[in-house]
């Protein structure tokens, strides 16, 4: 697994649109999308490592 990963076709046509949504906000709303793809960032690691966690029988047990 030592291939480095690419974006699709699709992924990169979708980062240049969202480049261009960006460059059409002002100072005040990017910073406000910024914080808000972050915590979306987080989320989703949360899921990710829940997930794992799952997949490999290793959650701790949940408090009911």
């Amino acid at each position: 697994m030592n291939s480095p990963l690419k974006l699709s076709l699709e992924q990169q046509f979708n980062i240049r649109h969202f480049e261009t949504q960006v460059q059409q906000m002002n100072r005040e709303e990017v910073q406000a999308y910024l914080v808000k793809l972050y915590e979306q960032m987080l989320l989703l690691e949360a899921m990710y490592k829940r997930h794992l966690l799952e997949r490999l029988g290793l959650e701790p047990p949940r408090l009911p």
